[in-house]
């Protein structure tokens, strides 16, 4: 039985449920290429998990690799490629059978993504998700603050009635394990191709895939104490997980509940 100090678990999106990052970053490495610039997957995941807008993941990126590219320029290359593919992709292995044990065990279950809620719902749909989430907050909920800021995922818990420490996030990038463990959560991350070149050290738990993950591993981030397993669960963690927890200090307030995304230019941009 599922211990009380669980209540929700919240997915990030882009990376975690489907694979989006990948081909992203090869339209974006097109894109460069066409201006005459190189963008190496260890420059693009410095931005992975940023929202867009001024300051934003765009602008980030350029001074990283020290070049001017106007981005209504940007924009219109890469909005001329064939992005189709990204309708063609299913969720990543473990996705699906995590959120019918998640949901089988009476737990909340959320979406908290640096994306727009547009995108996030167009997919669910198409993979006949949508129904299996009780809250989905998309960039756009909280004025296009993304990660690692904590906004997403406080707004999240907010609207699952779940206390941030009642709760697991389940995430992909190190902005998002940042802000995650900024809002007070613990953490599960899988890197998949682009954010395995990132750092993950911050999270509870890393796990090289979501298949086999189970309710008792996320359960257990919450009730890890101190070198400590205090879950029902004795079992050892499996070879190349690491599971540990530790103090956050949360000084943010929850932000207000939306009930519909109000519309945003910032944190648009997304496929």
């Amino acid at each position: 039985m599922t211990r009380p100090d669980l209540r929700a678990v919240v997915f990030d999106f882009d990376g975690l449920i489907l694979d989006t990052e990948w081909p992203i970053y090869e339209t974006a490495r097109a894109t460069f290429a066409h201006f005459g610039h190189r963008l190496d997957v260890e420059d693009w995941v410095a931005i992975v998990g940023l929202a867009d807008g001024d300051g934003g993941w765009y602008d980030q990126l350029c001074t990283r690799l020290g070049v001017t590219v106007a981005r209504a320029d940007y924009d219109r290359i890469y909005f001329g490629h064939d992005r189709s593919d990204r309708d063609q992709l299913e969720p990543l292995p473990g996705v699906v059978d995590l959120l019918g044990a998640v949901r089988a065990a009476g737990l909340a279950v959320g979406i908290a993504s640096s994306s727009t809620l547009e995108w996030i719902e167009r997919h669910l749909a198409r993979l006949h998700l949508l129904d299996r989430f009780h809250a989905i907050v998309g960039v756009d909920h909280v004025g296009g603050v993304g990660k690692p800021e904590p906004d997403v995922y406080l707004a999240a818990c907010r609207a699952l009635g779940a206390e941030p420490a009642q709760a697991v996030a389940i995430e992909d990038s190190g902005h998002g394990v940042a802000a995650a463990k900024a809002a007070g959560m613990a953490c599960v991350a899988v890197p998949n191709r682009i954010t395995r070149h990132t750092d993950l050290s911050a999270a509870d738990l890393v796990v090289d895939s979501l298949a086999g993950v189970t309710v008792a591993d996320l359960e257990a981030t919450v009730t890890f104490d101190g070198g400590r397993n205090t879950s029902a669960d004795p079992t050892p963690r499996p070879e190349g997980r690491r599971l540990r927890r530790r103090p956050v200090d949360v000084r943010r307030p929850h932000p207000p509940p939306y009930a519909t995304p109000p519309s945003a230019a910032a944190g648009s941009f997304r496929g």
